[in-house]
């Protein structure tokens, strides 16, 4: 009796009482979608908000990440021979791994085109990490998906890349909050006429976030250290390339000459 009283004040005026509950039960649907129609665009607001505050948080972490990187080349004579040349050296990979990493205890082999390799230390700031790196060696040849910069004449190309790593002696608590590491490297033999080169290039570099206890160390020192540290690993690389290698290649081509004797 009282939800009717109460309706009347709001219905049109008539004395036809039979219509009475057909308005009352569509006023209360009316008010049951707009009630619902709230809800909802209340939550897409909650949602969108969300959204946006963690999108904000992520780019702001981005932002206050750095982002180092070292470039080296290599263009020495390569003196090759007829019956083994420098393109079916690189054909087999694991020879031309333990070329470059000769220590058996600190790698090993995960498949016929992948390896990992214990590094040695690095000490970056007041911190000492032992990297844990997944290397990829992949023989291109035909001009088919060469590395930036090799002419598409060559006919052989090492390809090495990264392709997993880890850092290893760290707490947690000095452990940056995002770390990238990024290795591209290719050597290949340049030949024209009867004259050959052996070129190569790898670069390195590395994007990370200092952990909150280091953030407070200039950028400018935090950049002097790491190209420094990615200077002496990539200088590190090219020596292992202009001395192991072809040292290895020598072995290689007198293996060639004796089976032909």
């Amino acid at each position: 009796m009282i939800l009717q009283s109460s309706m009347a004040v709001v219905l049109p005026s008539s004395t036809n009482h039979h219509n009475t509950p057909k308005f009352t039960h569509n006023a209360a649907i009316n008010f049951s979608l707009n009630l619902k129609r709230k809800q909802l665009k209340q939550q897409n607001w909650l949602k969108s908000k969300e959204q946006s505050t963690s999108k904000s948080r992520i780019q702001c972490r981005l932002s206050n990440a750095s982002t180092y990187s070292s470039r080296i080349a290599t263009d020495i004579y390569l003196y090759e021979s007829p019956h083994a040349s420098f393109d079916e050296y690189l054909e087999d990979k694991p020879r031309v791994f333990k070329a470059i990493v000769p220590d058996k205890r600190r790698s090993q082999q995960l498949d016929q085109e992948e390896w990992r390799v214990h590094m040695l230390p690095i000490q970056f700031l007041f911190l000492t990490c032992n990297p844990v790196i997944d290397i990829r060696l992949r023989c291109k040849s035909n001009g088919h998906e060469y590395p930036e910069g090799v002419p598409s004449h060559v006919t052989k190309v090492l390809d090495l890349d990264i392709v997993r790593w880890e850092l290893q002696g760290l707490e947690d608590v000095l452990k940056p909050s995002e770390f990238t590491l990024r290795v591209k490297g290719a050597l290949y033999p340049y030949r024209q006429g009867n004259l050959s080169r052996l070129r190569g290039q790898l670069t390195m570099s590395i994007t990370f976030e200092l952990p909150p206890v280091l953030s407070l160390i200039p950028e400018d020192v935090r950049r002097d250290v790491a190209q420094t540290v990615l200077k002496r690993l990539v200088e590190n690389m090219k020596e292992k390339v202009n001395g192991s290698l072809l040292a290895d290649y020598a072995k290689f081509k007198n293996e060639r000459n004796r089976k032909l004797v």
